[in-house]
């Protein structure tokens, strides 16, 4: 992962709204959820979802994918890990196991 790409995640993330619509989604699993279903859930009216949703989507945030005439969207989770892997790359300067009580075992592996 890139710097300017992190940098594009932790932004999208800055918004309590998209916060909620990422965790939202990250609970849902595979499955995702249909942009209604998002708003309904959290109250966030049409417009502000779709704002919210296009903007999770450009920082890659989430998937989606037309059906019919409803979209359904998804965490992209290997995105997150990838940058959980870049946050904690250098973990306790290439000694991981000096920071091991700190660290959970599956981001510091």
């Amino acid at each position: 992962m890139d710097k300017s790409l992190a940098i594009t995640i932790f932004e999208s993330l800055a918004s309590g709204v998209r916060l909620d619509i990422y965790r939202l989604l990250v609970k849902t699993g595979p499955q995702g959820l249909v942009a209604g279903e998002i708003g309904s859930a959290l109250e966030v009216p049409p417009t502000n979802l779709s704002f919210h949703l296009k903007a999770l989507a450009h920082a890659q945030l989430v998937s989606v994918v037309q059906e019919g005439r409803y979209q359904r969207y998804r965490a992209n989770l290997a995105l997150m890990q990838e940058l959980i892997g870049y946050l904690t790359a250098e973990c306790c300067a290439g000694h991981p196991e000096q920071c091991a009580e700190i660290c959970l075992a599956p981001v510091c592996a």
